[in-house]
């Protein structure tokens, strides 16, 4: 159930970002309509929406797996944090490169990592190695 918490948090961020876009929508009626607001806003709405679903169904697996829970909760909180730090990047704030920064470059860590210990553990299950 360790995955199941870190979901939680991320879904209640993720309903902060998609709450900032509903916010600002009614200054366009497609796309961005070329207003900066809106599309950080977007994007920072949309980037979360394309890796933490991912991340999350890797840790899901790896929990169902056995992974140690101090290795769940080390990608857990560094999810959360990578997504607040980019989710405050983009939605929050007009330049905060720090944020923006630091924040992918956690996810793009952790996805990889989950992605190294998905096909470690499946090479062990199926055999391989």
């Amino acid at each position: 159930m360790i995955t199941t918490f870190y979901a939680g948090l991320l879904a209640i961020l993720f309903f902060v970002l998609s709450m900032r876009v509903v916010a600002v929508r009614g200054r366009v009626s497609l796309g961005d309509g070329g207003d900066e607001v809106v599309l950080r806003r977007m994007r920072g709405h949309a980037n979360f929406a394309e890796y933490v679903p991912f991340i999350l169904l890797m840790m899901a697996l790896l929990e169902y797996g056995h992974a140690p829970r101090w290795q769940l909760h080390a990608m857990g909180i560094t999810l959360v944090v990578a997504r607040l730090l980019h989710g405050i990047a983009l939605s929050f704030t007009p330049k905060w490169r720090f944020g923006r920064f630091y924040g992918a470059l956690l996810t793009l860590v952790l996805l990889t990592t989950c992605g190294v210990l998905c096909t470690w553990r499946g090479t062990l299950v199926l055999g391989i190695l």
